[in-house]
């Protein structure tokens, strides 16, 4: 089984979590947070930073690790790191459809990709 290793995103912003909508692929119109899968001999931080300066084209601080998740998608399995962000720019949608800042409440308002519905349940206990 192939598996995936991967970063993402949580960036913060007045109290509201970005989430972006799939533009491409199998999980096209599902919700995500931003990022990406890590290149060979790339740090986790490095990879994050570029990719989302490739999807989003901006400019982030990391500002502390948040979570590790584990998931088993039907064709892969996901490793994903997530870190809680700020970002130094405005964001610019260059690969996904759509972005949300959503506050606590209206976390579930949207169709989250499996993986990324581990990291809500968490982010509900901490923000």
């Amino acid at each position: 089984m192939k598996e995936l290793h991967v970063v993402a995103a949580i960036i913060k912003k007045d109290n509201k979590i970005l989430t972006t909508q799939r533009g491409y692929g199998e999980f096209k119109g599902q919700w995500e947070f931003p990022g990406g899968k890590i290149k060979e001999n790339e740090t986790k931080k490095e990879a994050l930073i570029r990719e989302i300066k490739e999807e989003l084209n901006a400019d982030i601080k990391i500002d502390k690790f948040i979570i590790d998740v584990e998931y088993q998608y039907p064709e892969f399995y996901l490793y994903m790191s997530c870190y809680l962000c700020t970002a130094k720019t405005n964001i610019e949608l260059l690969e996904h459809m759509n972005a949300k800042w959503l506050n606590k409440d209206e976390l579930d308002s949207v169709n989250w990709l499996p993986a990324d519905i581990k990291v809500i349940e968490y982010l509900k206990k901490i923000i």
